[in-house]
């Protein structure tokens, strides 16, 4: 496992404190899940930003279109 540094400002790390008191989590257990989302959102966007073109070849422009097709 790899030890990562980053700097929060206080009001942050007071939040980030507070939630982990409360839920019994740990803060470093908060940021992980954070960055795993994040990641997975990029993942997401750069997926959607490479397959927009064929998508749009078969006419589909919105969400909309898409959940038409395969409902």
């Amino acid at each position: 496992m790899t030890t990562l540094t980053i700097r929060i400002d206080d009001k942050l790390d007071s939040q980030l404190r507070e939630l982990a008191a409360r839920t019994g989590k740990g803060k470093s257990e908060f940021v992980r899940e954070a960055i795993r989302r994040q990641i997975a959102i990029a993942r997401f966007e750069d997926l959607r930003r490479r397959l927009a073109p064929f998508a749009e070849a078969h006419g589909w422009l919105t969400d909309e279109d898409v959940f038409e097709e395969v409902s």
